[in-house]
Protein backbone atom coordinates (compact mmCIF):
# COMPACT_ATOMS: atom_id res chain seq x y z
CA UNK A 1 0.00 0.00 0.00
CA UNK A 2 0.91 3.41 -0.20
CA UNK A 3 0.62 6.42 2.29
CA UNK A 4 1.19 9.82 2.46
CA UNK A 5 4.30 10.48 4.41
CA UNK A 6 4.28 14.47 5.27
CA UNK A 7 3.03 15.04 2.05
CA UNK A 8 5.67 11.93 0.12
CA UNK A 9 4.05 8.98 -1.57
CA UNK A 10 5.64 5.91 0.29
CA UNK A 11 5.51 2.29 -0.64
CA UNK A 12 4.45 0.46 2.42
CA UNK A 13 4.49 -3.29 3.23
CA UNK A 14 2.92 -4.04 6.36
CA UNK A 15 3.01 -8.10 7.60
CA UNK A 16 2.55 -9.82 11.24
CA UNK A 17 0.07 -9.56 13.90
CA UNK A 18 -1.28 -6.22 14.38
CA UNK A 19 -0.80 -6.54 18.22
CA UNK A 20 3.12 -7.01 17.25
CA UNK A 21 5.58 -5.45 18.09
CA UNK A 22 6.48 -2.69 15.13
CA UNK A 23 9.65 -3.21 13.41
CA UNK A 24 10.22 -0.16 11.01
CA UNK A 25 12.79 -1.56 8.33
CA UNK A 26 14.77 0.50 5.91
CA UNK A 27 17.01 -0.68 3.19
CA UNK A 28 20.24 1.11 1.50
CA UNK A 29 21.33 2.76 -1.39
CA UNK A 30 18.59 2.27 -4.55
CA UNK A 31 17.54 -1.27 -2.92
CA UNK A 32 13.58 -1.69 -2.50
CA UNK A 33 11.91 -2.46 0.36
CA UNK A 34 12.07 -6.28 -1.17
CA UNK A 35 16.02 -6.47 -0.68
CA UNK A 36 14.47 -7.36 3.10
CA UNK A 37 13.81 -11.13 1.68
CA UNK A 38 10.43 -12.56 2.98
CA UNK A 39 11.81 -15.50 4.65
CA UNK A 40 13.40 -13.03 6.97
CA UNK A 41 10.59 -11.68 7.21
CA UNK A 42 8.74 -14.73 7.91
CA UNK A 43 11.45 -15.42 10.80
CA UNK A 44 11.17 -11.89 12.59
CA UNK A 45 7.23 -12.60 12.85
CA UNK A 46 7.63 -15.75 14.04
CA UNK A 47 9.66 -13.89 16.98
CA UNK A 48 6.68 -11.65 17.84
CA UNK A 49 7.40 -8.51 15.60
CA UNK A 50 4.53 -7.14 13.34
CA UNK A 51 7.22 -6.32 10.26
CA UNK A 52 6.94 -2.97 8.26
CA UNK A 53 8.81 -2.56 5.56
CA UNK A 54 9.29 0.98 3.05
CA UNK A 55 10.55 1.94 -0.28
CA UNK A 56 12.60 4.81 0.31
CA UNK A 57 11.82 8.33 -1.73
CA UNK A 58 13.26 8.10 -5.16
CA UNK A 59 13.25 3.87 -5.13
CA UNK A 60 10.74 1.27 -5.76
CA UNK A 61 7.06 2.49 -5.98
CA UNK A 62 7.73 5.48 -3.87
CA UNK A 63 7.01 9.16 -5.28
CA UNK A 64 10.04 10.17 -7.50
CA UNK A 65 12.23 13.26 -7.48
CA UNK A 66 13.01 13.15 -11.19
CA UNK A 67 12.30 16.79 -11.77
CA UNK A 68 15.33 17.83 -9.33
CA UNK A 69 17.06 16.09 -12.21
CA UNK A 70 20.59 14.10 -12.22
CA UNK A 71 23.37 15.20 -9.67
CA UNK A 72 26.93 14.91 -11.01
CA UNK A 73 28.28 12.78 -8.92
CA UNK A 74 32.47 13.37 -9.58
CA UNK A 75 31.24 17.05 -8.70
CA UNK A 76 30.10 15.96 -5.29
CA UNK A 77 32.52 13.73 -4.59
CA UNK A 78 35.23 16.56 -5.48
CA UNK A 79 33.69 19.13 -3.08
CA UNK A 80 33.17 16.35 0.17
CA UNK A 81 37.14 15.46 -0.79
CA UNK A 82 37.91 18.97 0.08
CA UNK A 83 35.50 19.48 3.19
CA UNK A 84 33.42 22.00 0.89
CA UNK A 85 29.18 21.91 1.10
CA UNK A 86 27.42 19.30 -1.32
CA UNK A 87 24.72 20.23 -2.58
CA UNK A 88 21.75 17.62 -2.74
CA UNK A 89 17.70 17.39 -4.22
CA UNK A 90 17.01 16.22 -0.34
CA UNK A 91 18.91 14.93 2.84
CA UNK A 92 19.03 11.45 4.80
CA UNK A 93 16.84 14.06 7.65
CA UNK A 94 14.14 14.43 5.07
CA UNK A 95 13.91 10.36 4.25
CA UNK A 96 14.31 9.65 7.94
CA UNK A 97 10.68 12.40 7.84
CA UNK A 98 9.18 10.02 5.50
CA UNK A 99 9.79 7.08 7.29
CA UNK A 100 8.58 9.08 10.69
CA UNK A 101 5.65 10.22 8.61
CA UNK A 102 4.77 6.82 7.91
CA UNK A 103 4.31 5.77 11.21
CA UNK A 104 2.25 8.76 11.87
CA UNK A 105 0.37 7.45 8.85
CA UNK A 106 0.06 3.80 10.92
CA UNK A 107 -0.78 5.62 14.12
CA UNK A 108 2.43 3.86 15.49
CA UNK A 109 4.28 5.97 18.15
CA UNK A 110 6.94 4.18 19.35
CA UNK A 111 8.41 1.26 17.02
CA UNK A 112 11.79 -1.04 16.41
CA UNK A 113 13.80 0.22 14.34
CA UNK A 114 16.81 -1.56 11.94
CA UNK A 115 18.35 -0.13 9.26
CA UNK A 116 20.81 -1.30 6.46
CA UNK A 117 23.86 0.50 5.09
CA UNK A 118 22.31 4.01 3.85
CA UNK A 119 19.12 2.78 6.22
CA UNK A 120 20.84 2.62 9.00
CA UNK A 121 22.24 6.10 8.43
CA UNK A 122 18.40 7.26 7.68
CA UNK A 123 17.92 4.92 11.15
CA UNK A 124 20.67 6.88 13.22
CA UNK A 125 18.78 10.12 11.95
CA UNK A 126 15.32 8.63 13.75
CA UNK A 127 16.78 7.58 16.70
CA UNK A 128 18.99 10.90 17.33
CA UNK A 129 15.96 12.98 16.54
CA UNK A 130 12.61 11.75 17.82
CA UNK A 131 14.68 9.01 20.78
CA UNK A 132 11.28 9.40 22.42
CA UNK A 133 10.09 7.23 19.06
CA UNK A 134 12.40 4.58 19.13
CA UNK A 135 12.27 1.32 21.38
CA UNK A 136 15.71 -0.33 20.40
CA UNK A 137 18.03 0.07 16.72
CA UNK A 138 19.48 -2.29 15.19
CA UNK A 139 21.99 -0.56 13.14
CA UNK A 140 23.08 -3.15 10.39
CA UNK A 141 26.25 -2.74 7.92
CA UNK A 142 26.66 1.13 8.25
CA UNK A 143 28.57 3.91 9.27
CA UNK A 144 28.56 7.46 10.93
CA UNK A 145 30.03 8.98 8.05
CA UNK A 146 33.26 10.06 10.31
CA UNK A 147 36.09 11.11 8.71
CA UNK A 148 39.24 8.68 9.16
CA UNK A 149 37.02 5.69 8.65
CA UNK A 150 38.21 3.29 6.11
CA UNK A 151 35.78 3.43 2.89
CA UNK A 152 35.46 1.13 -0.22
CA UNK A 153 38.22 0.01 -2.15
CA UNK A 154 38.62 1.72 -5.46
CA UNK A 155 37.10 -1.13 -7.59
CA UNK A 156 34.41 -1.31 -5.89
CA UNK A 157 33.65 2.44 -5.79
CA UNK A 158 34.09 2.10 -9.79
CA UNK A 159 31.61 -0.47 -9.83
CA UNK A 160 29.53 1.31 -7.93
CA UNK A 161 29.52 4.49 -10.44
CA UNK A 162 29.43 2.36 -13.77
CA UNK A 163 26.30 1.49 -15.95
CA UNK A 164 24.76 -2.13 -17.42
CA UNK A 165 26.10 -2.46 -21.15
CA UNK A 166 22.32 -2.42 -22.32
CA UNK A 167 19.32 -1.11 -21.69
CA UNK A 168 16.80 -4.52 -20.99
CA UNK A 169 16.30 -6.27 -17.94
CA UNK A 170 18.47 -9.11 -18.46
CA UNK A 171 21.19 -6.71 -19.50
CA UNK A 172 20.11 -4.82 -15.82
CA UNK A 173 19.59 -7.52 -13.73
CA UNK A 174 23.26 -8.78 -14.83
CA UNK A 175 25.00 -5.46 -13.96
CA UNK A 176 23.34 -5.48 -10.62
CA UNK A 177 24.61 -9.33 -10.05
CA UNK A 178 28.38 -8.21 -10.48
CA UNK A 179 27.96 -5.52 -8.15
CA UNK A 180 26.24 -8.06 -5.59
CA UNK A 181 28.80 -10.57 -6.05
CA UNK A 182 31.81 -8.20 -5.49
CA UNK A 183 30.30 -6.97 -2.35
CA UNK A 184 28.95 -10.13 -0.99
CA UNK A 185 29.72 -12.04 1.65
CA UNK A 186 32.67 -15.04 0.16
CA UNK A 187 31.86 -16.84 3.07
CA UNK A 188 27.93 -17.39 2.42
CA UNK A 189 27.92 -17.16 -1.93
CA UNK A 190 24.13 -17.74 -2.73
CA UNK A 191 23.08 -20.49 -5.27
CA UNK A 192 23.54 -17.70 -8.89
CA UNK A 193 19.91 -18.82 -10.13
CA UNK A 194 18.05 -17.60 -7.14
CA UNK A 195 20.11 -14.46 -7.02
CA UNK A 196 19.40 -14.05 -10.91
CA UNK A 197 15.72 -14.52 -10.04
CA UNK A 198 15.64 -12.18 -7.00
CA UNK A 199 17.60 -9.36 -9.06
CA UNK A 200 15.59 -9.91 -12.20
CA UNK A 201 12.16 -9.63 -10.19
CA UNK A 202 13.51 -6.06 -8.42
CA UNK A 203 14.46 -4.80 -11.93
CA UNK A 204 10.58 -5.71 -13.02
CA UNK A 205 9.47 -4.33 -10.14
CA UNK A 206 11.24 -1.11 -10.53
CA UNK A 207 14.55 0.30 -11.97
CA UNK A 208 15.36 4.05 -11.55
CA UNK A 209 19.08 4.87 -11.71
CA UNK A 210 18.50 8.50 -11.56
CA UNK A 211 16.75 8.36 -8.00
CA UNK A 212 19.78 5.56 -6.91
CA UNK A 213 22.01 9.37 -7.49
CA UNK A 214 19.87 11.10 -5.92
CA UNK A 215 20.68 9.11 -2.81
CA UNK A 216 24.13 8.64 -3.33
CA UNK A 217 24.64 12.60 -3.15
CA UNK A 218 22.36 12.87 -0.41
CA UNK A 219 24.59 10.36 1.24
CA UNK A 220 27.96 12.37 0.38
CA UNK A 221 26.10 15.48 1.52
CA UNK A 222 25.35 14.03 5.00
CA UNK A 223 28.23 14.03 5.82
CA UNK A 224 29.87 13.22 9.68
CA UNK A 225 26.90 11.90 11.60
CA UNK A 226 29.02 11.50 14.84
CA UNK A 227 27.78 14.52 16.39
CA UNK A 228 23.94 13.04 16.47
CA UNK A 229 24.95 9.50 18.14
CA UNK A 230 25.68 10.81 21.86
CA UNK A 231 21.92 11.45 21.26
CA UNK A 232 20.78 7.94 21.11
CA UNK A 233 19.25 6.33 24.08
CA UNK A 234 17.51 3.56 22.42
CA UNK A 235 19.21 0.28 23.23
CA UNK A 236 21.63 -0.53 19.95
CA UNK A 237 22.82 -3.41 18.67
CA UNK A 238 25.15 -3.04 15.63
CA UNK A 239 25.84 -6.18 13.18
CA UNK A 240 28.49 -5.96 10.70
CA UNK A 241 30.39 -8.44 8.26
CA UNK A 242 34.09 -8.55 9.05
CA UNK A 243 34.47 -9.00 5.15
CA UNK A 244 32.20 -6.13 4.22
CA UNK A 245 34.29 -4.25 1.02
CA UNK A 246 31.66 -1.59 0.80
CA UNK A 247 31.50 -0.41 4.52
CA UNK A 248 34.13 -1.85 6.53
CA UNK A 249 33.80 -3.71 9.79
CA UNK A 250 35.68 -0.73 11.56
CA UNK A 251 32.89 1.57 10.72
CA UNK A 252 30.40 -0.60 13.17
CA UNK A 253 33.31 -1.11 15.56
CA UNK A 254 33.03 2.63 15.54
CA UNK A 255 29.16 3.16 16.13
CA UNK A 256 29.57 0.85 19.06
CA UNK A 257 32.60 3.16 20.64
CA UNK A 258 29.59 6.73 20.27
CA UNK A 259 26.48 4.81 20.98
CA UNK A 260 26.36 4.79 24.72
CA UNK A 261 25.22 0.96 25.98
CA UNK A 262 25.55 -0.52 21.84
CA UNK A 263 26.53 -4.28 21.63
CA UNK A 264 27.97 -5.08 18.39
CA UNK A 265 27.80 -8.98 16.42
CA UNK A 266 30.59 -9.09 14.33
CA UNK A 267 29.99 -11.96 11.41
CA UNK A 268 33.02 -13.53 10.08
CA UNK A 269 33.14 -13.93 6.33
CA UNK A 270 29.87 -11.95 5.84
CA UNK A 271 30.08 -9.02 3.47
CA UNK A 272 27.50 -5.99 2.48
CA UNK A 273 24.37 -8.25 2.19
CA UNK A 274 22.21 -10.22 3.51
CA UNK A 275 22.88 -14.33 3.31
CA UNK A 276 20.09 -16.56 3.68
CA UNK A 277 22.09 -18.88 6.12
CA UNK A 278 22.38 -15.45 8.84
CA UNK A 279 18.59 -15.28 9.08
CA UNK A 280 18.32 -16.41 12.13
CA UNK A 281 21.23 -14.71 13.51
CA UNK A 282 19.87 -11.82 12.23
CA UNK A 283 16.20 -12.15 13.88
CA UNK A 284 17.60 -13.26 16.94
CA UNK A 285 19.66 -10.39 17.10
CA UNK A 286 16.78 -8.24 16.35
CA UNK A 287 14.53 -9.69 19.30
CA UNK A 288 17.28 -10.18 21.46
CA UNK A 289 17.96 -5.89 21.08
CA UNK A 290 14.27 -5.77 21.40
CA UNK A 291 14.18 -7.19 24.58
CA UNK A 292 16.56 -5.02 26.12
CA UNK A 293 13.81 -2.21 25.40
CA UNK A 294 11.28 -4.28 27.29
CA UNK A 295 13.62 -5.10 30.40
Amino acid sequence: MQVSARGVAIEVDDQGPPNGEPLLMIMGLGMQLIAWPDALVHKLIARGFRVIRIDNRDVGLSQSFDAAGVPNLIWAAMRHAMHLPVASPYRLSDMAGDALGVLDALNLQRVHVCGASMGGMIAQHIASAQPQRVKSLTLMMTTSGARGLPRASAHVQRALLSRPRGSGDEAVAAHLEHILALIGSPAYRGDPAAIHARVLAGVRRSYRPAGTARQLVAIVADGDRSPLLARIGAPTRVIHGDADPLVPVQCGLDLVRRIAGAEVDVVPGMGHDLPEALFDRFADGIRDNAARAAA
